[in-house]
């Protein structure tokens, strides 16, 4: 057992999973979130429920941020009961440094300056965005890919590997991690979008949809994200896991990512307007499995 407290802020899918895999370590674990029967289900694990990002900070050595988009994390960090609100403050007899981990999948241009001014405070910062999914995050197999100074890596390995078996050292430059993330997201969404578009063929064709999934499973065109969601979209199951906002996000900040770097692929900018035309035909909450949704539907390119 680490005497490092850890605190994590969203415990959704990912961060859920994250303070699930530490307890079951034996890690204090410190947890807040808008969502009370999140939190609850975690105390009964043995977490202790806060009720700011403030009061994560003043009670813990590191703040793992595990909320949506960027406008979430700046208001998690920066608000009024904020977490440098509470690292800057007086902190419950914790001498060192605090840190945060930024997991969620947002611009590397808001990594960059959520890191400056964090460091300005004098708050140790990891861009450490995620992959895998929630049960992963539970087990501590998933995906983290990191981006921070080779001290602070050092000051906070223990915790990266109670986290995962996975951390993958990306450079010592934060937004580093963002753009890795974004690469790897615009590939699930290509992916995504392909095997839906396969499958939407072969329902038009008259192949039973299962059966040529079957097929695709032990061939070439296999993918693991397309495994995954066209089961479940084979099953008219759409119990959302992953909502099909979260790829629409990325797609558009890899598609925003790679024109300003002047790149101009075949397939980002499609897959990226697919999972707009989504959100337009009210898909927004929904898994992204529905992505074979829209393309069957009769509505598409209307």
């Amino acid at each position: 057992m680490s005497p490092l407290r850890v605190g994590i802020v969203g415990v959704g899918n990912m961060g859920g999973g994250m303070a699930s895999n530490l307890l079951s370590r034996g890690w204090a674990v410190a947890v807040c979130d808008i969502d009370a029967d999140k939190v609850a289900a975690l105390v009964g694990k043995g977490a202790q429920a806060l009720a700011s990002p403030q009061l994560i900070a003043q009670h813990c050595d590191v703040t793992i941020v595990c909320v949506v988009d960027a406008a979430q994390t700046q208001s998690v960090l920066f608000g009024p009961n904020g977490t440098v609100s509470g690292a800057c403050g007086q902190r419950l007899g914790k001498a060192q440094a605090h840190a945060v981990m930024l997991c969620p999948t947002i611009a590397p241009d808001d990594v960059e300056a959520m890191a400056v001014a964090l460091k300005a405070k004098g708050i140790d910062v990891m861009d450490a965005p995620l992959s895998g999914g929630p049960a992963r995050a539970a087990d501590g197999t998933m995906s983290v890919m990191l981006a921070c100074a080779n001290a602070v890596h050092e000051k906070y390995q223990n915790v990266l590997i109670a986290l995962s078996s996975k951390v993958f050292r990306i450079s010592e430059r934060p937004g580093d991690g963002a753009r890795t993330k974004l690469v790897n997201n615009l590939l699930a969404g290509i992916n995504l979008v392909g095997a839906s578009e396969a499958m939407a063929l072969a329902h038009r064709l008259g192949l039973d949809m299962s059966t040529t999934l079957n097929v695709i499973e032990q061939s070439s065109g296999q993918s693991w994200i397309g495994s995954d969601r066209l089961r479940r979209a084979i099953a008219d199951d759409f119990a959302p896991r992953a909502h099909v906002t979260l790829l629409a996000k990325d797609t558009r900040l890899a598609m925003d990512v790679a024109d300003a770097a002047g790149f101009d692929g075949p397939l980002g900018h499609s897959t990226r307007d697919t999972f707009a035309q989504a959100l337009a035909q009210g898909f927004a909450d929904w898994d992204d499995a529905a992505i074979l949704r829209v393309m069957i539907s009769p509505r598409r390119g209307a």
